[in-house]
Order: structure tokens, then sequence, then C-alpha cells
């Protein structure tokens, strides 16, 4: 009888063995396979990264493409001392700008009163542009919106230089790389 009890004790603990051997192979199973998804979910979270930190760097580049366009363009617009020179502003920046042929002509005028003389240098006019501070926000995934705010010394013959502050409103194609269109307040 003691055998038999061995037996049945000895039987019971191999299907007890036999029991717990499977349901630890089944949690292994369950553990590779949660490691697998982990896996899966971290290259997946760093080609997200990877996606984002792409999108900021492009975003940051094309926002300080914008401003440097704008200021670059805020210097020779606002920086002449005869009529050549101010015949010459659109010249030096025509490359940076989309601009439509309205809003080009009001910019840039030709400078001479309704006789056909030259206001420029008939007043003794000049502008010197000094310092500017720009900033940006991004309208969608092709546009920046871009202000600066431009300070420029101007004077004419018998005045005295002023400095005038100039809020310039423009947009940037992330696409062409161009200015669109610019808008100029004078605030002072």
């Amino acid at each position: 009888m003691k055998n038999k009890v061995l037996f049945s004790i000895m039987g019971l603990l191999l299907v007890g063995l036999g029991i717990m051997m499977s349901i630890t192979n089944g949690k292994r199973e369950q553990i590779k396979q949660v490691r697998k998804e982990v896996s899966q979910v971290n290259k997946q979270q760093k080609q997200v990264t990877t996606q984002i930190d792409n999108l900021e760097t492009t975003y940051n580049a094309n926002d300080q493409i914008a401003k440097s366009q704008l200021l670059t363009f805020a210097k020779y617009y606002y920086t002449f001392s005869s009529q050549s020179d101010y015949d010459k502003r659109f010249s030096k920046v025509s490359s940076m700008l989309a601009l439509s042929k309205d809003q080009q002509n009001n910019l840039f005028d030709s400078g001479l009163d309704a006789t056909g003389g030259s206001r420029i240098d008939n007043l003794g006019l000049t502008s010197q542009y000094q310092t500017a501070t720009s900033y940006t926000s991004d309208l969608d995934n092709q546009t920046i919106e871009v202000l600066a705010t431009v300070i420029v010394q101007t004077s004419g013959t018998g005045q005295k230089a002023i400095n005038q502050t100039i809020l310039l409103h423009s947009w940037f194609d992330t696409k062409t790389q161009k200015l669109t269109s610019i808008k100029i307040n004078q605030i002072q």
C-alpha cells in the first residue's frame, strides 16, 4: 500500500510537473511575443522620432532662410543715397522675390516726380538700414509668415537725420524658397 501511495504521489508530481512545464512554455511564448512587439514599437518610435527631427530641422532651416531673405530685402530696399542707388534696389533682391507685378510696381517705384526729375537727388533723400529683428510663424506646410521690425535712418537736404521704425510683413514659399508677398507699414 505504501508503494501505491508513493506511486500515486509520484504520478501526481509528474502530472503537476508536466502541467507546470506546459504553463511555463506557454508563458515563455507569451514573453517572447511581448518582447517582439516591444521591439517593433521601439523601432516605430525611433522612426517617428527621426521623422519629427527631420521635420523640425527642415522647418527651422526654412524659418532661418525666410528671416534671412526678409532682412536682406530690408537692407537693400532701405539703403540708398542717390537716384542711381535707388534704381539698383530691385536688381539686388529680385532673385529672392516672387511678387505679383502690382506689388512689385508699388514697392519699386521709379523715384521720379511728376516732371520726370529725380525726387531722390532733388531733395537729397538718403536712407540707411540700421538694424532689424525678425519673427516667423508657419502657416501651413508650404508657407511661412515672416515679420520684421526694421530701423532705418533717413534724411534730406537741410534735414536732420531721423530714425524710423518700419514693420515688414511677408510670406515665404518653402517650395520656391522665395518671398511671395511683402507689405510695409511705417510705425513711426
